[in-house]
């Protein structure tokens, strides 16, 4: 049976004797499947999921199905590169720091098809060179660090 999951985002802070806050969260209906795994990741780069059209298994999950991707480092000191890569071989990197979070949203309909471009070039990074998602690379910057996975999908 599937539910809703709810993403909330919360920051709160004192200066000045003055309380800010800001709060929002995201529902994600329909949610049938959640892969939730803590992987080692070593500082030799390897693949931590793959995307296609084709069923999910291990490791794998349909590209237009996902909705959600959470990563979280675990590790108190070290830095973790998450590489994304889309079917043209674009490449988007991303140093996820000691106990930071990434959050990746999908196409509110097409799940993780044509979301990812990558060019050194801004104005080819426009919508309609927009790829699908089809890996996901990590490594470690210093040592082994141990990073939280959450996938969410319909």
């Amino acid at each position: 049976m599937a539910g809703t999951l709810k993403v909330k985002l919360q920051e709160e802070i004192v200066l000045n004797n003055q309380v800010i806050e800001s709060s929002n969260t995201r529902t994600i209906t329909s949610i049938g499947e959640i892969s939730k795994r803590i992987l080692t990741i070593t500082t030799n780069e390897s693949t931590i999921a793959t995307f296609s059209g084709a069923v999910a298994s291990a490791g794998h999950y349909n590209d237009s199905a996902v909705r959600y991707i959470r990563f979280t480092n675990l590790d108190s000191t070290n830095h973790i590169t998450l590489t994304f890569r889309n079917q043209d071989n674009d490449e988007v990197a991303i140093k996820l720091d000691a106990k930071n979070s990434f959050m990746l949203y999908s196409d509110n309909d097409a799940g993780m098809v044509g979301v990812l471009n990558a060019t050194q070039d801004a104005d080819a990074a426009s919508d309609t060179n927009l790829g699908s998602l089809t890996n996901i690379q990590a490594d470690a910057g210093a040592s082994t660090c141990d990073l939280e996975m959450f996938i969410a999908s319909t």
